[in-house]
């Protein structure tokens, strides 16, 4: 019984040991409870546990527009230097926004059942390490672009960790998200030119609303523990009918300036043709809102965006490459 006991405990520690006696066996107190250690747990899968607490799919939200903004300043595709350090500039900027935002949060999303899991795959110490680490890679990498770019980083920064600030004394959180999106292409262009121009401001104008109505969708979710905490944010101010209707006019927003932004930069067809697509995708969001399907909702929030950000890319890359 003692080897059979003995057994069943290492398997629960992912070890095996064979007995001869498999019809007596009972899981007993295991081995690693007595001992009192952990299963250690390997490099890749403390990466994996990081990327998924930062929700690191997400950067495909952020990065199109900056990719779309360096084509257009550099009139074509920049030297592979530069086009690296920038989507390193890139991720290292929204993995910092994104650790900081957890451990704002960090009590808060603990009692919020849609992100109560959220803690559970990264220690506190391991976090604060890698915002550290991601916030000085990310000055670092700005230093090797240019000197604009490198005296510019702390602004930036200052400006992505702000809006996990803001519910606690503004209603106005969903402006500052986007906010925090919208200094990307700004950057970008910084980066290519040394410069700042109307451009890129018209397109970081047009990012902001995007950003801000596809957060008022998302955050209808946590509407009733929102409220019940206290916390501020439009749809706590507004309610969902209105935070919904109010998406609406901020997309519509987004889509005029997209189109302001083509007529600046002289774009051809497959830019216009690619508004075309993004009014598609972004009415599919908004019918799928409507619902009210909280599952519908991620689905739509994930995908439509997505679409919207792989075609404003795709749109000028072939635009840029047909002049």
């Amino acid at each position: 019984m003692q080897t059979v006991g003995l057994g069943n405990s290492l398997r629960s520690c992912g070890l095996s040991l064979r007995t001869s006696s498999p019809s007596v066996e009972k899981p007993l107190v295991t081995f690693c409870e007595v001992t009192g250690t952990v299963p250690s747990i390997s490099l890749f899968d403390r990466v994996r546990r990081v990327l998924t607490f930062i929700r690191f799919s997400h950067t495909i939200f952020a990065l199109p527009f900056a990719v779309g903004s360096t084509l257009v300043a550099a009139n074509g595709w920049p030297s592979p230097r530069l086009a690296g350090l920038i989507l390193l500039c890139m991720v290292f900027a929204r993995t910092a926004a994104m650790v900081f935002n957890r451990l704002a949060d960090w009590e808060i999303d603990q009692r919020n059942p849609r992100t109560a899991g959220r803690h559970k795959l990264v220690s506190r110490p391991l976090a604060s390490v890698v915002l550290l680490g991601s916030s000085a890679a990310f000055v670092a990498t700005a230093w090797c672009i240019n000197p604009l770019v490198f005296w510019l980083s702390p602004v930036a920064l200052g400006i992505v960790f702000l809006y996990s600030v803001t519910k606690r004394f503004t209603s106005f959180t969903q402006l500052f998200l986007g906010l925090a999106l919208a200094v990307a292409p700004v950057g970008a262009w910084l980066a290519v030119t040394g410069k700042i121009a109307w451009a890129p401001v018209v397109l970081a104008l047009a990012v902001l609303p995007w950003v801000a109505g596809f957060d008022l969708i998302y955050a209808t979710q946590d509407y009733e523990f929102d409220k019940k905490e206290g916390l501020r944010s439009m749809v706590v101010w507004l309610g969902v009918e209105k935070s919904l209707r109010l998406a609406v006019v901020f997309h519509v927003a987004m889509w005029l300036l997209l189109g302001v932004f083509g007529w600046m930069t002289s774009m051809h067809w497959p830019f216009w043709a690619g508004l075309v697509l993004t009014a598609g995708a972004l009415i599919y969001e908004h019918r799928i809102a409507a619902t009210r399907d909280l599952n519908r909702i991620n689905e739509a929030f994930f995908n439509a965006n997505a679409f919207v950000g792989a075609v404003f890319v795709v749109s000028i890359a072939i635009d840029l490459a047909i002049r």
